[in-house]
């Protein structure tokens, strides 16, 4: 087993990150490899191979920024376990210069669309459209994808999930009588997460329309499910994320990890304190959940006309 072979198992297995990330990483390094010309590891990290493959993304790839330093990190990682491993001598990655990045606002979603959303989808969600999914027919099946769609959109925004801990909840991991949510998140840390009597109600009628349609969700299967019963995938939450939104007039970028920023930032405007949104959200630094700081321009606008002393005169 080769240097990088070894590192990926080992940010596999004990580092525990999700396997698209070590396939992200795995890729990076071996970009770098090809570009070193297929010299051994030792000899390729080396902080003038680095520099010098920097500008390569940079000047000839036209890579971004963001791009290249994703590319600069994966590297630092490996040398920092090729470091340990006494494989070489220092980490050549920190003493390149990385490329400035610009700095990015999170992207949310207007709070006046998202509640349009959910008024006008109500009754996909209510107990007296319960009656209606009576087994596995076309009409059942229709009205059942319907509220799963709809209490995907809910989880995400009242929860703050990422698309990835959301397709990874369990049965199990809700606690109706504690009215919580526990959630497996990056590196397998555990957090547990609050739920609304709303959400818990809506939770249990889709799951009492989920049996109603045929389909068996036991205590260790996943919580959300396709129509034939199989796990939900990436692809396929982000396709309901779009649907949905966009058929509400949502307008912008319309993901899961939208949702997760926009009830970030409603719980910053609203008093919560960083710490509290970094447990809730599973950041592992507070660095993480900074970037939630910046100002809505409706909460601008909110202290700029209550604090200017001369605003109230115009």
């Amino acid at each position: 087993m080769n240097d990088i072979d070894k590192y990926l198992e080992y940010v596999s297995s004990v580092r525990r990150y999700s396997p698209r990330t070590v396939e992200i990483y795995r890729a990076a390094l071996e970009r770098f490899m090809e570009y070193s010309g297929g010299e051994d590891v030792p000899s390729a990290l080396s902080p003038s191979s680095v520099r010098n493959y920097e500008v390569h993304l940079l000047d000839e790839c036209g890579e971004s920024p963001r791009t290249v330093n994703l590319h600069l990190s994966v590297l630092s990682g490996f040398s920092r376990y090729m470091l340990r491993e006494g494989r070489i001598l220092t980490n050549p990655v920190r003493l390149v210069k990385r490329p400035r990045t610009p700095k990015r606002l999170p992207q949310v979603f207007r709070k006046d669309d998202l509640e349009r959303y959910f008024e006008d989808t109500a009754a996909d969600a209510s107990a007296d459209t319960l009656d209606l999914v009576a087994g596995g027919d076309k009409l059942s099946m229709e009205l059942w994808e319907r509220r799963r769609d709809r209490l995907i959109i809910r989880t995400l925004y009242d929860t703050g999930l990422r698309r990835s801990e959301l397709i990874g909840l369990k049965r199990m991991s809700l606690d109706f009588s504690r009215r919580s949510l526990r959630v497996k998140g990056k590196g397998g840390k555990m957090r547990e997460i609050p739920l609304t009597s709303s959400l818990c109600e809506e939770i249990s009628l889709y799951l009492k329309a989920t049996f109603r349609t045929g389909l068996v969700i036991e205590d260790g299967d996943p919580l959300f499910v396709t129509a034939k019963g199989g796990p939900l995938y990436p692809v396929a939450v982000d396709r309901i994320v779009k649907s949905q939104t966009g058929g509400a007039g949502v307008t912008g970028k319309r993901s899961p990890h939208v949702l997760r920023h926009t009830i970030a930032t409603g719980l910053l405007d609203e008093g919560a304190d960083l710490n509290s949104i970094k447990e809730f959200l599973g950041h592992s630094s507070l660095a993480a959940t900074q970037v939630y700081t910046h100002n809505s321009p409706e909460k601008l606008k909110a202290v700029y006309a209550k604090a200017h002393p001369r605003a109230e005169k115009e």
